[in-house]
């Protein structure tokens, strides 16, 4: 059985492509990286969100996830790597950020993928 399962894990590892798509894996990620999902803060496509409103000694103020989605890469990492006040640290590997971005960018990815595709 033991044997099996080496096999196995052997396998799904070498045809792990074949098992989750790049959007469902980018999906999946932003939604969930690591216990508390970026659309919590962020909303769906990176746009901001309202978090909370709340009186500070008299004082109506808000908490709002500022938007992401309209940074460039260089910001965004560097944004993801930097300790900013109520953000989790998530310790995300380059790889990581670089699907998180293509993941709130996918629709321009996939418009210049066409582009070059018809231009071929």
């Amino acid at each position: 059985m033991r044997g099996f399962f080496v096999l196995f894990l052997a396998l799904s590892i070498s045809h792990a492509e074949s098992f989750i798509t790049k959007e469902e894996y980018a999906s999946g990620l932003y939604h969930n990286p690591r216990g508390v999902g970026c659309q919590l803060c962020h909303g769906e496509k990176g746009e901001g969100k309202l978090i909370a409103r709340y009186r500070d000694e008299g004082v109506m103020k808000t908490f709002a996830g500022k938007p992401i989605n309209k940074l460039s890469f260089k910001e965004f990492d560097e944004k993801v790597n930097s300790r900013i006040v109520g953000m989790p640290r998530y310790y995300l590997t380059d790889s990581e950020i670089q699907i998180l971005y293509y993941y709130l960018h996918r629709e321009e990815f996939q418009r210049a993928a066409q582009k070059h595709r018809k231009a071929h």
